[in-house]
């Protein structure tokens, strides 16, 4: 019973303490609209979220998307995605949704492409880098002189056999449970 009081008194302290901040936060995020990340890069995709409308479809524009973004419900509220336009230059956006003759606004603030710093090198190759298993026998392999591997590894083996026994032994009981009551009707 301990935990269930301290579970409700740490909700209790959160709504009272972190409620009015939330209610700034969504009042001071033009009604509802917001959009994750944030600060996205040219090209970036976003999700877009709609709190307060209870459509059950919506429609989001904004200069800094590709093409308007469809809003489907999802749990408390109307969410889809979008994509910001490549070409974009940084700045904030405004972002529209028109909701039950209702308009909720939010904002997007783009940022310019981040580029490594001078002399840095980047940590992820642009492409990849070992042979893609696509057909050909496994010929693209032997070709890089990679390791190759043959059949499942010792892990595998070990959780199918596992399996495979535990299946036999239930299939075992269940022929015996069976036999006996079968035996017992007749």
């Amino acid at each position: 019973m301990g935990k269930r009081r301290l579970a409700l008194c740490a909700g209790v302290l959160a709504v009272t303490g972190f409620g009015p901040a939330a209610c700034a936060a969504y009042a001071a995020d033009g009604g509802g609209v917001s959009v994750v990340p944030a600060a996205p890069v040219p090209g970036a995709d976003v999700a877009l979220r709609l709190t307060g409308c209870d459509a059950r479809e919506a429609v989001a524009q904004s200069p800094a998307l590709v093409s308007d973004a469809r809003l489907t419900p999802d749990g408390d509220g109307l969410t889809g995605d979008g994509r910001v336009r490549s070409t974009l230059t940084a700045g904030t956006y405004t972002v529209t949704v028109a909701c039950d003759g209702t308009e909720h606004k939010g904002t997007v603030e783009v940022v310019r492409k981040r580029t490594p710093a001078a002399g840095a090198e980047a940590t992820a190759h642009p492409s990849p880098v070992a042979p893609v298993n696509a057909g050909a026998g496994g010929a693209a392999r032997e070709l890089a002189g990679g390791p190759e591997r043959h059949g499942p590894g010792t892990a595998q083996t070990v959780v199918a056999l596992a399996l495979a026994g535990t299946a036999a032994l239930t299939a075992h009981r269940a022929a015996r449970r069976q036999a006996r009551h079968g035996r017992g009707t007749v």
